[in-house]
């Protein structure tokens, strides 16, 4: 996995509610926990932004994704990332896409934008975004 030449700042914590982005028939999601959660205290929730595969639980949506575990990449926060140029980039909801173990997309299309830094290290998603900024 590429590193990430910006400054994520990492405020969703397990309990947060996501839009589930893509076309899979999941509708919103809520974190569970973050994968490969390195560097984070005894007792303190491990928190995740954008380009982060987190572990969530289905609210609402088709019956075959309601109350099941998934994995999830998240494509927008609400939170400013800094990028390297200086910029400030910030969405107006926080969204993420399915994926497989594969890491392969299981929508085949994304609503709305999606963050560079998610191109930048996962390239097989950038075939089903529909804006990149």
């Amino acid at each position: 996995m590429k590193g990430l030449s910006t400054k994520i700042s990492r405020n969703l914590v397990p309990g947060s509610v996501l839009a589930c982005a893509d076309n899979s028939g999941a509708k919103t999601l809520m974190i569970i926990n973050r994968l490969g959660k390195a560097g984070n205290s005894k007792g303190r929730y491990s928190k995740s932004g954008i380009g982060d595969v987190v572990t969530a639980s289905v609210k609402s949506g088709t019956p075959q994704y309601i109350k099941k575990k998934v994995k999830v990449v998240i494509i927008r926060q609400r939170s400013p990332i800094r990028r390297a140029n200086g910029m400030r980039v910030r969405f107006e909801d926080n969204a993420g896409i399915l994926v497989s173990d594969a890491m392969l997309a299981v929508g085949t299309e994304v609503k709305g934008a999606m963050a560079r830094e998610i191109v930048e290290r996962y390239i097989k998603l950038a075939g089903i975004a529909s804006r990149v900024v």
